[in-house]
């Protein structure tokens, strides 16, 4: 068969092929096996439903996946390849967690650690020549700031160095990291991927047969392996990935024009926006432009709070990537001062855009009215 286009393969790889078997690999829910046949104990040896999970986020990524509890648990995954004293990169604008993992190994001694804007290009490509982990989040979150990937990837870097990319706000369907010459690419599968906030569970791709065991080594030993139920619902979820991205991006791009010219909205930031600086790299970069806006409320941390308090469709929760839509004022969270205070991420979902509309303009138009 040829090779098929990703909204093909999302429904058809990680399936049982023999005659008899059921169309989805099934649950296992098992701690250990008989002896005599090869498998001994899951957390060495796995379960169907994370092999199933695998082959299709691997296959989309156009290398070898492995899955584990969640998405942080992918990101320490690929810290733990960083050598005793080596130098990690990460950008400015960083999801939190992360920061914080890194900032706790470099307070242990165990890394150094340097951040660079995510759009220095030319920084990033000179700390590729001694950095032994960079890793690269692109959209950048929550300010969606973009990186030239293609160049950080065709960039020389150190001997063993890693370049990792946080693809969880692209999804693989907008980005694939590995097939410009990045070494990881890494998924909170909590979102996009699983896609109905009803899971954690995370996922590192490489192409590397060594990098992969290493992975694979770091999980088993580490017992970061996801639970049989988790790695069952994101193989079932990731099914319709395309579907719900081609409806959440479309939304997306709807409502960041409508909120470009809202009263009470100060400042959009959404790649697919010509007014988006790097709406040009944007175009080059992706097929579509993602479903994340981030906005920033006229009247500062104390508006943005009300509004997100006002919404009855659009649900004022963290995380992201599912079939609802959420915002949430970024720097209320320790780590991010560098966000502006009356920030508001809006992870768009696949309901009626008219709708969703609707109840983001009498929120904003509630958080600004005058006493």
């Amino acid at each position: 068969m040829k090779s098929l286009a990703p909204e093909s393969l999302l429904v058809s790889a990680g399936r049982p092929e023999s005659p008899g078997q059921p169309l989805n690999r099934p649950m296992s829910p098992a701690s250990n096996y008989l002896l005599g046949a090869g498998k001994v104990y899951a957390r060495e040896h796995g379960a169907e439903s994370w092999t199933a999970l695998e082959e299709v986020v691997g296959g989309l990524e156009g290398g070898t996946a492995v899955s584990f509890a969640s998405g942080m648990a992918a990101v320490a995954a690929v810290f733990d390849q960083v050598p005793s004293g080596g130098e990690v990169v990460l950008p400015a604008d960083c999801y939190q967690g992360v920061a914080s993992l890194a900032a706790e190994g470099e307070k242990k001694g165990r890394w150094s650690v340097s951040r660079l804007p995510t759009d220095h290009t030319d920084a990033w490509i000179a700390a590729l020549e001694t950095a032994d982990l960079a890793w690269v989040e692109t959209p950048s979150n929550p300010q969606l700031i973009l990186a030239d990937l293609a160049a950080l990837a065709a960039a020389p870097r150190k001997p063993g160095a890693v370049l990792a990319v946080d693809n969880t706000f692209a999804t693989p369907l907008n980005q694939r990291p590995l097939a410009l010459g990045a070494d990881f690419s890494v998924h909170s599968a909590t979102k996009y991927l699983g896609g109905h906030s009803d899971l954690l569970c995370g996922l590192v791709v490489s192409v590397d047969p060594a990098r992969h065991e290493a992975l694979v080594r770091s999980r088993t030993l580490q017992g970061t392996v996801p639970g049989t139920l988790e790695s069952f619902l994101a193989a079932r979820g990731v099914r319709t990935l395309a579907v719900r991205m081609e409806r959440a991006q479309a939304n997306a791009l709807h409502l960041a024009r409508f909120l470009e010219g809202h009263p009470a909205v100060a400042v959009v930031r959404y790649p697919g926006l010509e007014s988006h600086p790097q709406h040009a790299l944007a175009k080059a970069q992706f097929p579509a432009f993602g479903a994340i806006i981030a906005i920033e409320v006229n009247g500062g941390a104390a508006a943005a709070e009300v509004a997100c308090r006002a919404t009855h469709l659009v649900r004022h929760a963290t995380s992201l990537g599912s079939v609802e839509s959420s915002w949430e004022r970024r720097a209320v969270y320790g780590g991010q001062e560098h966000v502006p205070p009356g920030l508001v991420r809006l992870s768009v979902g696949i309901e009626a855009v008219a709708d969703l509309q609707a109840d983001l303009d009498q929120a904003l138009r509630s958080a600004v009215a005058p006493d």
